[in-house]
C-alpha cells in the first residue's frame, strides 16, 4: 500500500490494525474497538511515546492487576484517579436535562465493594466495632418509585463505609470482618433504617499505582466523607451511588471526581435516641426499568 513520503509516521498503520477486526465481531464491539485503537494510536503519535514510557505504563497495569483481588480493585482505582469511572457513570445514567426533578443520582462504585455483605435487620447497626472517635448516626428513609412516588417494598440496600482511620475493614486487621457493611430490605412501606458512622474523609491508598499516579500528577489523595449505597429491586433500575457530608472540605476537590450536588447531605441533631446523637433522613428515588430505558443516552 502506498504511503505518504512526507508523513513522520506510517499514515496507513492504524487503519490496517482496525481493518484486521474480523467479520464475526459484533457491530457495537467493532465500533468501540475501532475508536479505541484510533485514539490510542493518535495519542501515541501526538506525544511521541517512547518504548521506555510504554513499558512503564505496561508495568503499572501489571502492578494494578497483581494488587487486585475480591476485596480491592486497584485497576478500578487507577481509572478513578483519572476521572474515567465518574465520566462513564455520567454517560451511562444521564437523565433528560429539561426535567426539574430526577431520580437519585448515581456515583462510582469504588474499589472496596464486597459482594458478600451480611443481611441485617431494619434498625440494626453496621457498626460492629466503633472507633473511639466515631460518631454514630441513625440513617433512615423511604425507597420510592421516581415517577409515582409510591414506596417500593422489598428493595435491597447494600451499604458500606470506611472507618474514622480512613480504612475499610478489608484494609484493617483491627476491624472485624464486614464491619461497617450490611444489606437491608425495605418493608412494605418502602422504609429502611440502620445505624452507621458519620463518615470522615480519607486518602485513597498510596501503596499502589493509583497512589503513584497521584504523586506524579502532584495531586492530593483525599476523598470527601461519604457512604456507599447500592439499591436494587427487580422492577427498577439498580442504583449505585455515594452520599457526601455537606461539611467536608474536599467536596470541591475529590481525588476521584465523584461528588454531585444532589448527593450532598446534612447530618442533623437527633433527640431521644440512646444509640445516636445525629440522624440523616435520606429518601431514594428509583426509576422503573421502562423509565430508565427512555432516559438512557445510549441505544442498547
Amino acid at each position: 500500500m502506498p504511503t505518504d513520503p512526507t508523513a513522520k509516521f506510517d499514515p496507513n498503520f492504524t487503519q490496517s490494525v482496525i481493518d484486521s477486526i474480523g467479520p464475526k465481531c459484533t457491530p457495537r464491539l467493532r465500533k468501540v474497538l475501532s475508536s479505541l485503537i484510533q485514539h490510542m494510536h493518535d495519542f501515541a503519535r501526538e506525544n511521541e511515546i517512547t518504548v521506555d514510557e510504554w513499558m512503564n505504563a505496561v508495568q503499572m497495569m501489571n502492578w494494578a492487576g497483581k494488587m487486585s483481588d475480591e476485596k480491592r480493585n486497584e485497576g478500578q482505582l487507577v481509572c478513578d484517579v483519572f476521572g474515567l469511572e465518574s465520566l462513564v457513570d455520567e454517560i451511562t445514567y444521564k437523565v433528560a436535562a429539561e426535567g426539574k426533578e430526577a431520580p437519585t443520582a448515581t456515583a462510582i462504585l469504588g474499589p472496596f465493594f464486597r459482594h458478600d455483605a451480611p443481611l441485617r435487620k431494619i434498625e440494626d447497626s453496621i457498626v460492629d466495632k466503633c472507633p473511639p472517635d466515631g460518631k454514630v448516626a441513625y440513617m433512615h428513609g423511604t425507597v420510592m418509585d421516581f415517577a409515582t412516588r409510591k414506596p417500593i417494598a422489598n428493595a435491597e440496600i447494600d451499604t458500606w463505609q470506611a472507618s474514622t482511620n480512613g480504612l475499610y475493614e478489608q484494609q484493617d486487621d483491627d476491624q472485624p470482618d464486614h464491619n461497617l457493611r450490611g444489606k437491608f430490605k425495605t418493608g412494605a412501606d418502602g422504609k429502611y433504617a440502620f445505624y452507621c458512622l458519620v463518615p470522615t474523609p480519607y486518602p485513597v491508598p498510596y501503596d499502589g499505582p493509583a497512589g503513584k499516579l497521584l504523586q506524579l500528577m502532584d495531586r492530593h489523595p483525599f476523598r470527601p466523607a461519604h457512604i456507599h449505597l447500592i439499591v436494587q429491586h427487580p422492577d427498577h433500575q439498580p442504583l449505585t451511588t455515594q452520599i457526601f457530608d455537606k461539611n467536608d472540605k474536599y467536596l470541591d476537590n475529590d481525588s476521584v471526581f465523584a461528588v454531585k450536588d444532589s448527593l450532598i447531605v446534612d447530618f442533623t441533631p437527633l433527640q431521644g435516641n440512646d444509640k445516636a446523637k445525629l440522624e440523616l433522613k435520606y429518601d431514594i428515588l428509583l426509576p422503573s426499568k421502562e423509565t430508565a430505558a427512555k432516559q438512557s443516552v445510549r441505544d442498547t
